[in-house]
């Protein structure tokens, strides 16, 4: 044991290295041991070794807690034997005296990861082991119990099944009483003994159980309302609030306690918070406290000093949460509500939110917290490209004072509509009517304007947009005082939020020549960014008219390159290439005359991007638009679009893991708009093998680009790439379900269109896999409808490989080819009527129309149901009778040449479409008549089986399919 223990901890102190060679050599060595009994035991003995180094302790830990997440399980393939588990778990129980943090918090996370599958049935003592621990006198064992604690039962909350919540249900009530008591005795002991030595260990240990209680009240109880030791610890929790942000203020000197009490803090909120989101009803009780604790604390100026920013967003989000809450909401009509509960919830809200604390949190919001602070207007001053991209968005109001502040107000604003609208708008006019330059009153304005902004659908009936834009906002924009550009910001920020909301079509040109003049060069940039993202809200809007923007489509376009020139940072590249892409977009084939002017700066760019793979992507999906806008004018591009594509999409390349998707785009759009293939676009093609072989989520637009190559060089494309394509579509689909192989075999069935006798032999080796696929039990009819398209056209163009086929599979199957071809015709005369596409339906018909010539007798057995199927398929596209002229109607999918050439579509199409278009001429579907197509197939067989086997034949087919087929059957 002793010479294994060396040997292992030699190869932890090489992994440990900076020697990439032993580094190289160690991690080999480790992966060879995983499986050797004995090994997790020894990487638990060296990183229990105090005299080992603390590196290697630590990596050892690691090491051991990756195998746990693979080996534990017993039914894992070489999975840990029983009594190597049991000694582990035994030696991990008696680990708390662990004396450094990051080995004591790797075990405590091992024993978590070993109690998701060992508890309660095969560690039935750990809980009593760990609140032993907890209860020691030894306190560095009692830390480290409550750290393990915290992440067992972590982990154990996070199980989802019935069963494992019952036994979290059971733990909870267990555990939660001893927990209660040591976490009060814990924070009261802690703000009592402020001075002492132990101070900071109270802190932790109480932090610690705190958490532990945070996941035992939310995941340990059904109704917690119903539990007193839950309604107790979360009353407390109100009591400890002021407490612990009095202590803060005296621990600022203190460092690590500092920011543990600050953690504490905002913990007691998520708590509240937690119970509020998954047991709303248990919660509604708490309502009052928590509305009257959070307004005091956010909302009361002589507490300002004393609170910070973490934890104000817990409280206005807690908040938020008590007013959107959809079980407080009652129905329209307040008596048709029915809980109890809603409707005490409905009354403590409103009872909470009269006018007076809706006006003071209306006014403290505007004037404080919507206030742009000093470190706010410097940093526009001196870097406003990194102002601008830390403007919050998505979730950030989670986590963010600012955004959280300003969702905050926009959700007091819906759900007190009607109060807090007035208030809203006199604080408007009256700031309206300041013409103060002076920062302060220009600081009021800006947050004024926000409110505006933000409640710009909840205003729609109180503000005259149109009036106050002419009249007001554009004076406004005048303005050049110095400061004045955090106006210019503002109400370029609020046009842009109200100009979808209630702005006149009319004003369009007039907003665009505003925008113009803020995107201007002498502009201030943080003011230039913000036209330039009111500019794509102007454009992306359902109202936006082309033949509008048109006349100022040359000045945006130098406008916007001008601001791309300028800006260094990379997320305000990005911004002003969105607006620049979705510009291209909307205006479609417009752009072409304006091409120049895009690409004078667009491959630049590309060349300088660096290892900034986001602006990268931008810039692709600017591209993808430019190609689509100008349709065949961009084969002149292709010497700086393809090396892009195939920096892209070539998956050895490691910028592909980000440009991946886009690029696939950029090609696709490529492909889209070539009339004619190059060599270069040809070769291109050699990064898509890899791609369909890694069966990538890019699947269904890999294969777009597959098929559209098979359509735009079929010859040259499949002599080249064919057989790897083959080889790669059989490595794939057998790893596939059912819909990724369908989309495999309809670019199979394209090439067999384009290629109606060869493609059938390169794709030899897949038809045999497609007919096995189509003899399996159970296969949906969509699925089953796509092998029999493929199988009919072979029938169609290529009996030869058809038969080949039949054999191969009558072979592995020991089976004759006669019942291989037997079963394959029942699959497809007893699935036939239910397929839903027509044309589909006709190509089968057409199949089986052409082996009535075969002289094969399986076909003559089952005569019957073959004119069955194909008189029911004439039923469909060639009803019986006659049209207004007397004559017998045509086939209603045959397709008429002077219709196809006046198709009201193809000025507009681009090249793919025109030559999917053109390849309906080469598809039976469309230019076979299935009518005369039987007749002839008719008299054929005829002919060659003799008239006495022939009426034999037909007196097999019943009466009323005879009738039908002799109606169509007439000359």
């Amino acid at each position: 044991m002793d010479n294994h223990y060396h040997a292992v901890l030699d190869a932890l102190t090489k992994a440990s290295s900076q020697n990439a060679e032993l580094l190289k050599i160690a991690e080999r060595q480790l992966k060879s041991w995983e499986h050797e009994r004995g090994f997790y035991s020894i990487l638990l003995d060296i990183a229990c070794d105090n005299s080992v180094d603390l590196n290697i302790r630590w990596l050892s830990a690691l090491c051991m807690k990756n195998g746990i997440d693979r080996f534990w399980r017993k039914s894992a393939p070489n999975a840990i034997v029983n009594n190597e588990r049991a000694a582990i778990k035994q030696k991990l129980l008696n680990s708390f005296n662990e004396p450094v943090n990051q080995v004591a918090l790797q075990f405590a996370i091992i024993i978590s990861k070993i109690a998701r599958f060992d508890f309660p049935k095969e560690w039935p003592e750990l809980f009593t082991v760990l609140l032993n621990g907890i209860q020691a006198s030894n306190e560095v064992h009692q830390t480290r119990a409550l750290l393990t604690m915290y992440h067992v039962v972590k982990t154990l909350a996070s199980k989802r099944l019935t069963a494992d919540r019952r036994i979290f249900y059971q733990l909870t009530a267990s555990v939660f009483n001893g927990i209660f008591q040591q976490w009060i005795h814990q924070s009261q002991l802690f703000l009592q003994e402020a001075n002492k030595n132990f101070f900071k260990e109270l802190l932790d240990r109480s932090f610690l159980s705190l958490k532990i209680l945070r996941k035992l009240v939310v995941n340990g109880f059904k109704d917690c309302s119903k539990e007193p030791d839950a309604v107790r610890f979360l009353t407390l929790i109100f009591q400890q609030i002021g407490p612990f942000i009095e202590c803060r203020s005296y621990l600022k000197n203190r460092g690590n306690m500092f920011e543990t009490c600050e953690k504490y803090l905002v913990v007691l909120i998520k708590i509240l918070r937690d119970v509020l989101e998954y047991q709303p009803f248990s919660y509604v009780q708490f309502i009052q406290p928590t509305l009257e604790c959070s307004v005091m604390y956010c909302f009361n100026k002589s507490l300002e000093d004393r609170l910070f920013e973490k934890l104000i967003v817990q409280f206005m989000n807690l908040i938020k949460g008590i007013l959107v809450c959809q079980e407080y909401k009652p129905a329209k009509l307040i008596e048709d509500t029915k809980n109890v509960l809603t409707l005490k919830a409905h009354e403590i809200k409103v009872s909470f939110f009269t006018f007076p604390v809706l006006k003071e949190i209306c006014e403290q919001l505007l004037s404080r917290y919507f206030l742009l602070s000093e470190e706010d207007v410097s940093c526009m001053e001196c870097s406003p490209e990194e102002f601008a991209s830390d403007e919050g968005g998505g979730e950030s109001w989670k986590f963010s004072l600012r955004p959280c502040t300003e969702v905050f107000f926009l959700t007091c604003f819906h759900e007190f509509r009607n109060l807090l609208t007035p208030l809203v708008v006199k604080m408007t006019e009256d700031i309206q009517n300041n013409n103060s330059r002076n920062m302060i009153d220009i600081l009021k304005k800006d947050a004024i304007y926000t409110a505006v902004g933000l409640a710009a659908f909840d205003l729609y009936d109180e503000v005259d947009f149109d009036n106050w834009f002419l009249n007001t906002l554009i004076p406004e924009l005048r303005t050049t005082d110095p400061c004045y550009y955090i106006i210019r910001r503002r109400i370029i920020w609020l046009i842009g939020e109200w100009v979808g909301v209630k702005m006149s079509p009319e004003l369009r040109p007039v907003l665009y020549e505003v925008i113009l003049q803020l995107l201007s060069s002498s502009e201030n940039i943080i003011v230039r960014l913000a036209a330039s993202k009111a500019l794509k809200v102007a454009v992306d809007g359902f109202e936006f008219d082309v033949e509008q923007f048109l006349p100022y489509l040359e000045r945006f376009i130098a406008a916007l390159f001008h601001l791309l020139k300028e800006v260094k940072e990379c997320d305000s590249k990005m911004t002003v290439l969105h607006t620049l892409s979705l510009i291209v977009d909307r205006m479609g084939t417009d752009i072409r005359p304006h091409s120049e002017a895009v690409l004078q700066y667009l491959p630049q760019l590309w060349n300088n991007c660096g290892d900034h793979n986001m602006l990268r992507c931008a810039i692709i999906t600017c591209f993808v638009h430019f190609v689509q806008g100008l349709g065949t004018l961009s084969e002149s591009l292709h010497p700086m679009l393809l090396p892009m594509i195939a920096l892209s999409t070539d998956v050895s390349q490691p910028p592909h893991v980000y440009l991946m998707q886009d690029g696939l785009d950029l090609w696709w759009a490529v492909l889209e708009n070539t009339s004619v293939y190059t060599e270069e676009l040809l070769g291109l093609a050699s990064n898509m093998m890899p791609l369909l072989e890694c069966k990538v989520e890019n699947l269904h637009i890999c294969l777009q680009i597959t098929e559209a190559y098979i359509i735009l060089c079929p010859e040259e494309f499949l002599k080249r790439y064919g057989h790897l394509l083959v080889q790669t579509f059989l490595s794939s689909v057998k790893d596939m379900k059912s819909e990724p192989i369908d989309l495999v075999l309809k670019v199979v069935e394209t090439a067999f269109i384009v290629c109606p006798k060869d493609g059938p032999v390169l794709f030899q080796e897949m038809l045999s896999f497609v007919l096995s696929l189509a003899l399996e039990n159970h296969v949906l009819p969509i699925s089953l409808s796509i092998y029999l398209s493929l199988i009919s056209r072979v029938i169609l163009h290529n009996q030869v490989i058809f038969g080949s086929i039949l054999q191969k599979r009558a072979n592995e199957s020991q089976k004759s080819v006669e019942i291989i071809f037997g079963k394959l015709l029942e699959v497809w005369l007893n699935h036939m009527s239910v397929f839903g596409h027509i044309e589909k339906r006709k190509l089968m018909a057409l199949a089986l129309t052409c082996l009535l010539t075969s002289n094969s007798d399986v076909v003559h057995e089952r005569i019957c149901g073959i004119f069955l199927s194909v008189v029911e398929v004439l039923n469909d596209i060639l009803p019986i009778g006659k049209n207004e002229n007397g004559s017998v109607m045509t086939d209603n999918l045959i397709i008429n040449v002077d219709d196809f050439n006046s198709h009201p579509d193809v000025d507009i199409e681009n090249e793919q479409d025109r030559r999917k278009r053109e390849l309906l001429r080469k598809d039976p579907v469309y230019t076979v008549v299935l009518r005369d197509y039987l007749y002839t197939q008719v008299m054929a067989l005829q002919q060659s089986v003799g008239a006495a086997k022939f009426q034999d034949l037909m007196s097999t087919v019943d009466c009323e399919t005879m009738q039908q087929l002799q109606e169509y059957l007439r000359n």
